[in-house]
């Protein structure tokens, strides 16, 4: 998919310093988070969702606890369809951070709990997304990221 421009969200996300910590305000959690170079992927990726492919805020989970095996994780961006099943989940990498086989095995690891049809791997710069066919045991590398379903 490569670069999504989602830098032109910068001016959108309300920012403030606290004892010198940058913070950026959280919609989706409803609280301020310290700005480090992943959350500030992730907070322009939500709005990048939000405004230009109209997801719906309310089927969207931020740092989302799920458990794999014995193990707790935590997905960056989960969105759930209309029917409250997993429809798509994020993972979402500082710029410096190349989308490599160890990043899409950590999502994919992620997703052995979710079973969600669209995997997306971000760093900001770059984008991959890819579709899940279960039935067939298929992926498909995608152009774009899909349509919220409605």
């Amino acid at each position: 998919m490569g670069d999504l421009g989602i830098l032109r969200f910068l001016d959108s996300l309300q920012q403030r310093t606290v004892e010198g910590k940058r913070q950026v305000w959280d919609p989706f959690r409803e609280s301020w988070v310290t700005v480090t170079p992943e959350e500030l992927v992730r907070q322009l990726f939500l709005q990048y969702l939000l405004r230009e492919k109209q997801y719906n805020k309310n089927r969207i989970s931020v740092e989302k606890e799920l458990r794999v095996g014995e193990r707790t994780k935590r997905c960056d961006i989960l969105v759930r369809n209309l029917a409250m099943e997993p429809f798509l989940i994020v993972e979402c990498k500082s710029a410096t951070v190349p989308l490599d086989h160890s990043v899409f095995f950590q999502i994919a690891t992620y997703n052995l709990a979710l079973q969600a049809p669209f995997l997306v791997l971000t760093n900001g710069r770059e984008t991959w997304c890819c579709r899940l066919d279960y039935q067939n045991g298929s992926i498909e590398e995608l152009s774009e990221l899909p349509d919220f379903p409605g």
